[in-house]
């Protein structure tokens, strides 16, 4: 049967979801948890890659088992086999035919950013820390510049492996709470570190270092090298994958 998992995971600790030799991953802790459980070799299949420090609020993984626990329990069961910074929320089984990589339809990341001239002890590993003055204005004019459907093949770190650099993003919001800066960001799909580029380039044209009126400009050049920064990995959070 084929099992699906939803589950959360603070990725601090973690080298990133999939698994690599001579690293802790959350895939390679997880794999082994339902092995220590089940007795089983498991193909565990994520909902997409989450690099090192990284966070899930809600992720989505399949296996495909022949457990005798049942299914309605076997979270419960795997929890016990897991550290505390890992958590399965639910388990059910669904159609052969659900991959948890391929079925999604859209994702939305989180991502946070701590405004302020000093850090705080308790969202060092949560948000980017960052005390200069920001634009907010400025910000979300460029953001809109970045919905629809476009090539964000500039928008890309280097290593990714996929057929097309086009996505289409739904949304893309941005707000001030105290001194906390959320962006919220929508789409069918996500290049390796492309949300972090979109939130370290609209830094940029925050901060003035970059022209706000030329985000479109930037996005057809299909250039990296035009595009800002990548935003450090602890502010982002992996929050809904809709299938």
């Amino acid at each position: 049967m084929n099992i699906r998992l939803d589950l959360q995971y603070d990725g601090t600790n973690y080298h990133g979801w999939q698994i690599q030799p001579n690293a802790v991953t959350v895939q390679s802790v997880i794999t082994r948890a339902i092995a220590e459980l089940t007795s089983e070799r498991i193909n565990l299949i994520g909902c997409g890659r989450t690099d090192a420090k990284v966070h899930a609020i809600n992720y989505t993984a399949n296996f495909f088992s022949e457990t005798t626990i049942p299914v309605n329990q076997l979270h419960y069961a795997i929890n016990t086999h897991l550290p505390d910074d890992i958590v399965i929320k639910s388990a059910r089984v669904v159609g052969d035919d659900f991959k948890a990589n391929q079925s999604a339809k859209k994702k939305t990341y989180v991502y946070r950013i701590l405004n302020s001239e000093l850090p705080d002890a308790f969202l060092k590993n949560y948000a980017w820390h960052y005390k200069y003055d920001l634009d907010i204005g400025k910000m979300k004019t460029a953001a809109r510049d970045f919905l629809g459907e476009h090539d964000f093949v500039g928008f890309a770190s280097a290593g990714f492996t996929v057929k097309t650099t086009v996505r289409t993003i739904y949304s893309l919001d941005i707000k001030k709470d105290g001194d906390i800066i959320g962006f919220e960001i929508t789409g069918n799909g996500f290049l390796y570190n492309m949300v972090r580029i979109i939130v370290g380039t609209l830094v940029g044209m925050g901060n003035g270092r970059l022209d706000y009126t030329r985000a479109a400009e930037i996005i057809a050049s299909r250039d990296r090298e035009q595009a800002g920064i990548t935003a450090p990995p602890q502010g982002l959070f992996l929050k809904e994958v809709i299938y």
